[in-house]
């Protein structure tokens, strides 16, 4: 009798081992899913920004970032908060025309922030004088998850030639 309660007693120790053991996996497993679609959403957030610039959009620009967002542009001011940011935008779509692509190398997402290393390629025109000229860059985003929406926090990037 004592031999079988002691069996008894091993096997439900053991039973409930191996479900503390698929809880935990069941949680690594829920956590990397969820951890998979922020990922999703912060890549369809950049092929918004590429269309932005593509289509020298600067209020689409604009509403992909929070808004005490900072566009750092390489030798030229941050646009700092919403309007900085537009202005900047502006500035620059008055210059020059894009048609480029992103490259996408690594996003990183912790809770209600991530980040993004991106490269990019494509062309650039001058529109003072109609000049068409390579365009490549070395870009890094910071994301904030405002209102479950990922927004761009703080961009920078810099001319890889």
């Amino acid at each position: 009798m004592k031999k079988t309660a002691l069996y008894l007693f091993a096997a439900i120790i053991m039973a409930s081992c191996n479900e503390k053991k698929e809880s935990v996996e069941t949680t690594k497993e829920k956590t990397e899913i969820m951890i998979k679609e922020e990922k999703q959403k912060i890549e369809a957030l950049l092929s918004e920004y590429k269309k932005s610039l593509n289509t020298s959009d600067a209020k689409l620009a604009q509403s992909l970032y929070t808004k005490d967002g900072v566009f750092m542009p390489a030798q030229a001011p941050s646009g700092i908060g919403s309007e900085g940011i537009l202005k900047s935008y502006e500035f620059v779509f008055s210059q020059i025309q894009l048609n480029i692509e992103f490259f996408i190398e690594e996003i990183e997402v912790e809770g209600n922030m991530a980040f993004a290393v991106t490269s990019s390629k494509g062309s650039v025109k001058i529109l003072a004088n109609g000049v068409e000229a390579p365009e490549a860059n070395r870009e890094l985003f910071v994301f904030e998850k405002v209102d479950g929406v990922w927004k761009i926090a703080r961009y920078m990037f810099n001319k890889t030639k």
